[in-house]
């Protein structure tokens, strides 16, 4: 019985099995290394953000993953088979990288046919992919005609016809709408639901804390951080933001802020200062400043998000950023 088989319907991720673990995985391009010693360890039935800044080597290793590109050095293993044998694993996994290839004048139907036949897939199952994916009324539509939207679940629907253990999606909601975006968050989720392992690149921070419970951030071709999202923001403080009645005394708050020991920056509107790691209460930063003479007309907690966790870990810059932002093209 394999992993995913034991595991669907029941939705139970509790277990110390791996669906993808590497060891001291390196891939180099001449003098330059773009994967950097990683070791990964990504739970069976796990929802998985894949993270890191622009240049990090993301895509390189999903590559690598994927057998597409050798390892330098270092090895692993995916759903029980060699990261060096590529052939032992790839038929339990799907993937969707980058952009879906479709022919254009094919249904949507009539390009999973031939995608099945190419890859001497079981043709019966295109149908319920279909309609996993919500195209079953729109399936004898040419590709064409298709939305972004149905085109990516069409994607999605073709990296399932494997019935995979490890599904990969890279940016599965890049360029959707809002109401995309949600309908995709809920495709996903159902996935991990039925115990597959699903692994999801994206630019998104926001969407990466919506939708996975487990999260691997790398950054310089370096593994930085890995474990659940849970466990992430569990060790992140709470922050403080504060706005002064008049909005001259702002800059005197923050200097009294700061001679108090309190790391202080700009917070969301003109007056506002975002107080960060103070060890100090709402109810201490208002004693403060009403022992100042300053009468405080906002004082607020805000837990951070895994956006500011991650800039804090990767040491990016987070200026002008708010959550659901993109960060830039994150490869």
């Amino acid at each position: 019985m394999t992993v995913t088989q034991a595991m669907r319907g029941t939705g139970d991720r509790s277990g110390a099995q791996l669906a993808v673990s590497t060891s001291g995985l390196t891939k180099r391009f001449g003098d330059r290394t773009v994967v950097d010693r990683v070791d990964l360890a990504i739970p069976a039935g796990s929802v998985c953000g894949f993270v890191g800044p622009n240049g990090a080597g993301k895509t390189t290793t999903i590559r690598m993953l994927l057998g597409l590109i050798r390892p330098t050095a270092g090895g692993g293993s995916i759903l029980g088979g060699s990261l060096t044998a590529p052939a032992t694993y790839l038929r339990k996994v799907g993937a969707l990288i980058e952009a879906p290839a479709f022919y254009p004048q094919l249904s949507g139907r009539d390009n999973l046919n031939a995608l099945g036949r190419l890859g001497q897939l079981n043709l019966k199952a295109i149908e319920p992919v279909l309609g996993r994916v919500g195209l079953s009324d729109r399936a004898g539509d040419k590709y064409r005609s298709y939305s972004l939207g149905m085109k990516q679940r069409l994607g999605i629907a073709a990296a399932l016809l494997p019935d995979p253990e490890l599904l990969i999606l890279d940016e599965p909601t890049n360029g959707l709408d809002p109401a995309g975006i949600v309908e995709m968050r809920g495709l996903i989720r159902s996935f991990a639901d039925d115990g597959m392992t699903v692994l999801v690149s994206s630019h998104l921070i926001a969407e990466i804390e919506q939708v996975c419970d487990y999260v691997v951030m790398i950054r310089a071709g370096r593994l930085v951080h890995q474990g659940t999202v849970a466990d992430l923001s569990a060790t992140q403080q709470s922050d403080v933001l504060v706005a002064p009645e008049h909005d001259e005394d702002r800059e005197r708050l923050a200097k009294i802020l700061a001679s108090a020991g309190c790391a202080v920056s700009a917070g969301p509107g003109e007056a506002t200062i975002r107080v960060e790691s103070s060890g100090l209460s709402a109810a201490d930063l208002n004693r403060l400043a009403a022992g100042n003479g300053i009468t405080l007309r906002r004082l607020a907690e805000q837990t951070r998000s895994l956006e500011r966790a991650f800039f804090a870990l990767t040491g990016t810059d987070d200026a002008g950023l708010r959550p659901g932002q993109e960060m830039g093209a994150i490869k």
